[in-house]
């Protein structure tokens, strides 16, 4: 249990806790991950009978991690020490997690919520909204991410390498668990009103941003490639219609103004589908995401020569544009020009030039990205260890 000056709550939740172990033959141990409680919490719970250790850094996600590395037991059951959550009542977790589940979350919303026990706002809009997104984002069923009563292998959790320190640590166990292929499950779990006189730590605009914020950035199809593919074909599309010519929809004419605003769309868009490819191939190589077969195959697929081809083949297009709309410009004496008919050629040619360096910066990077560094493994280590010694040895003079 995460605690921060929690004296009204703490004890009445580790005496739960333990009665519900005590009761069902559960060799296991209460530890309070205190993060800096100035009301004396830390005494009511180890008279209460539970384990306190200490965890500087602050924040929710750090008091967590902090607990969940100094436990004993092969599973962890977490929980708010508000007396929100019925610790009476762990046995579904366990038998999930004996079953063979790595990850088992707490389902409120199936459970039952008590009247005054969540905010409307987190109620109706916050978790419901944020729980879609991370379906929406990640291939999960769970139907509450946010619920803090869940249990889970303690091995298998630590692997994931959880990083963030705040509230939306919650959400980094679903996702990553999701992405790594743990087994996830969900069984249904009460919410009551705290027992705090105080308001909670939660602040609700600021954690629901810091949810989303973390959902984005750990999903670069939904971040940048479906919105920049979607920008691009449209622009395309438009671009292309407008090159010919004005479009006429009832009494609204497009023209080279919206061409103009079309070719920005397709090199915005064209920029976005990069950078969903810059972040899965260092998000790979770095350990943050799995790697994708599919990204891996088209970097296969796509090389820094077929890159740097492709990318002379637009600047061809380009240049061949450029010296269209000279031709027009000379048929004209070099003298003033009508937009409606030269921004026609131009446009075009300019925007194939500037995906074309686009594209060449592109396949340079994707290479840099793609050159795999030497990791040292633990039998490396070991061997390495072990040569030291022996030189250790040899070196020590005879008697």
């Amino acid at each position: 249990m995460p605690c921060l000056n929690e004296a009204e709550t703490v004890e009445v939740c580790v005496t739960k806790a333990l009665a519900c172990m005590r009761e069902n033959g559960i060799d296991g141990e209460v530890v309070i991950a205190d993060n800096g409680s100035t009301d004396g919490s830390q005494q009511l719970a180890r008279d209460a009978g539970a384990r306190v250790v200490h965890i500087d850094q602050k924040g929710y996600g750090n008091a967590l991690i902090g607990g969940i590395r100094a436990a004993r037991g092969k599973y962890v059951i977490m929980g708010d020490a508000d007396d929100s959550y019925d610790f009476t009542n762990l046995m579904p977790f366990v038998e999930e997690l004996r079953k063979g589940g790595e990850l088992v979350m707490g389902n409120r919303f199936k459970g039952g919520i008590a009247p005054g026990a969540m905010p409307p706002l987190h109620r109706y809009l916050g978790n419901p909204v944020l729980s879609f997104v991370g379906r929406l984002f990640f291939p999960s069923a769970i139907g509450d991410f946010h619920c803090g009563l869940r249990g889970f292998r303690r091995d298998s959790i630590l692997k994931l390498g959880l990083q963030t320190g705040g509230m939306e640590f919650a959400s980094e166990m679903v996702v990553k668990a999701t992405l790594q292929g743990l087994d996830v499950r969900e069984v249904p779990t009460t919410l009551s009103p705290d027992g705090r006189s105080r308001p909670p730590h939660l602040r609700s605009w600021r954690d629901g941003w810091r949810h989303l914020r973390f959902l984005l950035l750990y999903s670069p199809r939904w971040l940048f490639f479906i919105p920049g593919l979607a920008l691009m074909i449209f622009g395309l599309v438009v671009g292309t219609a407008l090159t010919f010519g004005p479009v006429y929809i009832g009494q609204l004419a497009f023209d080279v103004d919206t061409l103009v605003g079309a070719s920005a769309m397709v090199v915005i868009g064209f920029q976005a589908v990069l950078f969903a490819l810059f972040t899965k191939v260092y998000a790979a190589e770095e350990g943050f995401l799995p790697e994708s077969p599919r990204i891996r195959k088209l970097i296969d697929i796509v090389t820094l020569e077929r890159g740097l081809i492709i990318g002379g083949l637009l600047a061809v297009a380009g240049l061949v544009g450029l010296v269209a709309s000279l031709a027009h410009w000379g048929g004209r004496g070099f003298g003033e020009l009508i937009p409606a008919e030269s921004l026609r050629l131009v446009v075009p040619s300019a925007t194939a030039f500037i995906m074309s360096f686009q594209t060449i910066f592109a396949s340079l990077f994707i290479s840099i990205l793609g050159i795999r560094r030497s990791r040292e493994t633990p039998v490396d280590i070991a061997a390495s260890a072990a040569e030291e010694a022996a030189e250790a040895v040899n070196k020590q003079p005879t008697l």
